[in-house]
């Protein structure tokens, strides 16, 4: 069993208990899904205004230590854990588990860690082996990344992907510049992903709350942070 490290997170009894008949077991199938498709969990945070950030592409904190700690929680319960290239490439997202007793946080192995899945049609995110995702695979802190993508990635990322465990997805006939749901929540499931939390950025879950898509969506989570961010938001 490793040692936790300080950056470890709590959460209340009573907290836990308000949220967990609404999430998944990590690794069971969803009993409402006769599709196989995975327990989908959309979560976010936004302003008072409705807003998730300042502008577009702008990272913003809208999350306080409770809040923090929710989401790490959560994290723990689902297989998976998914982003859009936006989110990657403005955040730099670490895209682990830091809740107490989860692989690299006082568990053995990678136990509670979600697999985390990037959404990156035309492979602009220019991963790393300095990217933080890259480097808490290597530290045993989190599982190394899936990336979803419709065009060529260099050799040297896919490398680098490689090296950690990662892998690049390659998705074929899809008709437009956008992946649909149904093809990455099946190829998921293919990889035995039953459970996948989904939290961002804005294009992602605006897509998903669409009447087109939203029969997809089993769980919706949102943290309402008290602030303003305005017209540009």
């Amino acid at each position: 069993m490793s040692t936790p490290t300080r950056d470890v997170l709590t959460l209340a009894q009573s907290s836990i208990s308000q949220i967990s008949r609404y999430i998944p077991q990590t690794g069971v199938q969803h009993p409402n899904r006769p599709d196989g498709r995975p327990h989908v969990t959309l979560t976010f945070a936004t302003s008072l205004d409705s807003n998730l950030s300042l502008a577009p592409g702008v990272q913003t904190a809208l999350s306080g230590p409770q809040s923090k700690a929710m989401t790490h929680y959560l994290r723990s319960k689902h297989a998976a854990i998914l982003v859009g290239v936006g989110t990657a490439i403005a955040d730099n997202p670490s895209l682990n588990c830091r809740f107490e007793g989860v692989g690299g946080y006082g568990g053995e192995g990678l136990m509670g860690q979600p697999r985390p899945v990037v959404i990156d049609p035309h492979a602009r995110w220019q991963w790393s082996s300095e990217s933080k995702v890259i480097k808490l695979a290597k530290e045993g802190k989190g599982r190394a990344p899936w990336v979803f993508t419709m065009s060529e990635v260099d050799e040297e990322r896919n490398k680098t992907l490689q090296s950690v465990g990662g892998e690049v997805i390659v998705a074929g006939g899809q008709p437009s510049s956008r992946m649909s749901w149904a093809y990455i929540l099946d190829e998921l499931d293919k990889r035995d992903m039953k459970s996948v939390m989904i939290e961002g950025g804005g294009a992602v879950i605006n897509d998903l709350l669409a009447p087109s898509n939203i029969g997809s969506v089993d769980t919706v989570i949102v943290t309402i942070a008290p602030v303003w961010l305005g017209k540009g938001g």
